[in-house]
Parts: structure tokens; sequence; C-alpha cells
């Protein structure tokens, strides 16, 4: 019982993790950083579409990393929580210290690989 709530925990991080590793997802959680925005406000900022901007706003709402309020004709999204902006920090901070050893892993690449073989099937 016990491995299966360890399992369970290390499979809903691992998903947790997920809405970080995307690209348009981290851009988006990166820019409210600065404060609530609206959806043309976050694609003024990320240069992404529309479209790629409204729907991972919704994944990142689903999986409660983001909020959404309605003011007049305007939704302002926002992070959800204070801690999510200090998970930024902390991976900024991170970062700094171990940025050569993730630029030349061979493991991550050869994953992104994987992924965009299997994606053009």
């Amino acid at each position: 019982m016990l491995l299966d709530a360890n399992s369970q925990k290390i499979e809903l991080t691992a998903k947790l993790f997920r809405g970080f590793s995307d690209t348009s997802r981290l851009a988006i959680l990166e820019s409210l950083r600065q404060g609530a925005m609206t959806v043309g406000e976050i694609v003024a900022e990320t240069k992404l579409t529309q479209s790629n901007v409204s729907n991972h706003l919704a994944c990142l709402r689903d999986c409660g990393l983001v909020t959404a309020e309605q003011d007049g004709r305007f939704v302002y999204y926002a992070l959800s929580d204070k801690r999510v902006e200090r998970f930024l920090n902390l991976a900024d901070e991170l970062l700094r210290e171990v940025a050569r050893g993730v630029y030349e892993c061979v493991h991550y690449e050869k994953l992104k690989r994987t992924v965009a073989r299997k994606s053009k099937r």
C-alpha cells in the first residue's frame, strides 16, 4: 500500500512538472510573473499565437497553476499561488548553477529526438 501511495505521488509530481516542461506553457508562466494579464497581453509578450496561448491557458487553469478573473469584457490570468512564482525563482536559481550540465545533457536531446520522431508518425 505504501508503495502504491508513493508511486501515485511520483506520477502526480511528474504530471505537475509536465505543466512546466512545455516551452509555450513556461513562456506564459514566465509572463505572468509580472502580474495578471489578458490573453492579448500574453500573446504580445510571448509572441505565441492567440489560439496557442488560449489552449495552454486552459491547460494551466485545469491543473491549477493559473487562475482567471473576469473584469468587464476582459479575462485576466494570473499565477494561482505565490508558490508557483517561488518555484520558477528556484528553477532560475538552480539553473544558474547547473545550466552547463543541462545544456550539454545528451539524454535530454535524445528524448527530444524520440518524441519528435513519434509525433511525425
